[in-house]
């Protein structure tokens, strides 16, 4: 069974159902241009790029709903853990106890199923904290 078919099972599809969809002339070409760097066919690159695609917004979907189950106070940690602050910086912004803003980013890391604040930056790297800094 190849990757396509797979992907459209796991979508719920009938093997005899047929999924097509439209596009622009400089999405074929750059998804032709792909399949003949990977020396491919088309389809199985574009069968692999959705299939991504869908795993990344899954993934996301999953960050964000740790995030909402974050207290306001542990996604203010959480931000600036993200922004690079250190426990004593997030102590000081916030005006509470270095202690208490480690037991925050350790009640983050546990709810995230995470080790380090590291790891934290790395899953939402993709996230915008900016505004966190007002």
């Amino acid at each position: 069974m190849s990757l396509w078919q797979r992907l459209l099972r796991a979508l719920g599809y009938k093997p005899a159902t047929r999924l097509s969809f439209h596009m622009d002339q400089e999405l074929a070409r750059s998804l032709q241009e792909l399949a003949a760097r990977e020396q491919r066919q088309a389809g199985e690159v574009a069968a692999d790029l959705i299939s991504s695609a869908l795993a990344e917004r899954h993934a996301g979907g999953e960050m964000l709903e740790r995030w909402l189950r974050l207290s306001a106070r542990e996604q203010q940690v959480a931000a600036l853990v993200c922004l690079q602050y250190t426990n004593r910086q997030i102590a000081a912004r916030l005006i509470i106890t270095p202690e208490t803003a480690k037991t925050h980013v350790r009640n983050v890391l546990r709810k995230f199923g995470l080790r380090s604040k590291e790891q934290l930056r790395r899953e939402l790297a993709e996230w915008d904290f900016s505004d966190w800094l007002g």
